[in-house]
């Protein structure tokens, strides 16, 4: 063979002896998983940087953790992701919630539907209702659900013609909130909305909503608006299928957010 012909020989495509096992043909049977002892293979040692899986589980559950942390990461909540039950305190129900949650958890198992669709959380402004969601998220995303949290206006922006963050398109935005997740956080329902009566703002909220409510799909409310102000938004046909099999949950107490001591202005 010339050396012009050498320099041209592939090395991974090289003819190889009948029934020889190679290097590459090892490293694709133990991502399938194949027990490689059959074949005379020796187990890999320790220093081996393998990752190993018996089923898809593993990589399912860590993109249903990352879901959830990018969803808080794009809401600018980083700093919710450490909250828990135990956190909240009585005013925030956290028994309310995780016994919500249980049930959720439980339907999930028995792949049913839900006995409560919606849990809606109500409270002043600054009562502690992000928080209380947030550690509702946490603990549910811990417990291997599939959650995303994103506030009601971004949904609404997200949904306009090239409004969608990371070039996402209007479709690729209801299928991440509407069809994927078992459990949305839509937090501060109508929020900024106050009197607004738009059919867009309508028209999507129903789909996200209704979609979501036929497909068994849970959804949690967080608002500052009592009811009234909510039907001035969405109207009374849509307030009535997000009352429907909900559960409401008032978060009572001062605004936590007043500064202990009055600014001077």
């Amino acid at each position: 063979m010339s050396t012009l012909a050498a320099e041209r020989v592939v090395p991974e495509r090289e003819p190889k002896r009948l029934f020889e096992i190679t290097d590459r043909m090892v490293a694709a049977l133990r991502r399938g998983g194949a027990d490689l002892s059959q074949l005379g293979v020796p187990a890999p040692t320790e220093a081996d940087d393998l990752e190993l899986w018996e089923d898809v589980s593993v990589p399912q559950a860590r993109a249903r953790a990352l879901a959830w942390f990018n969803s808080m990461k794009a809401a600018d909540h980083d700093d919710y992701l450490k909250w828990r039950f135990c956190d909240l305190d009585d005013n925030q129900r956290p028994q309310a919630l995780s016994g919500w949650l249980d049930s959720v958890v439980e339907a999930k198992r028995k792949k049913a539907r839900p006995n409560v669709m919606h849990f809606i959380l109500s409270g002043n402004i600054g009562s502690g209702k992000t928080t209380a969601v947030a550690a509702l998220g946490n603990e549910a995303s811990d417990r291997g659900l599939l959650v995303r949290f994103v506030q009601h206006s971004t949904y609404l922006t997200w949904r306009r013609p090239d409004g969608g963050p990371d070039d996402m398109s209007r479709y690729q935005v209801r299928k991440r909130h509407v069809e994927d997740p078992d459990v949305l956080i839509l937090d501060e329902l109508c929020g900024e909305m106050d009197g607004v009566q738009t059919e867009f703002v309508r028209r999507e909220t129903t789909d996200l909503v209704g979609s979501r409510l036929a497909s068994g799909r849970p959804t949690v409310f967080s608002t500052n608006l009592r009811r009234d102000g909510i039907k001035a938004v969405l109207g009374e046909r849509l307030l009535s299928r997000i009352e429907d099999r909900a559960y409401l949950a008032k978060v009572v107490g001062p605004d936590r957010r007043t500064p202990r001591k009055p600014l001077e202005w």
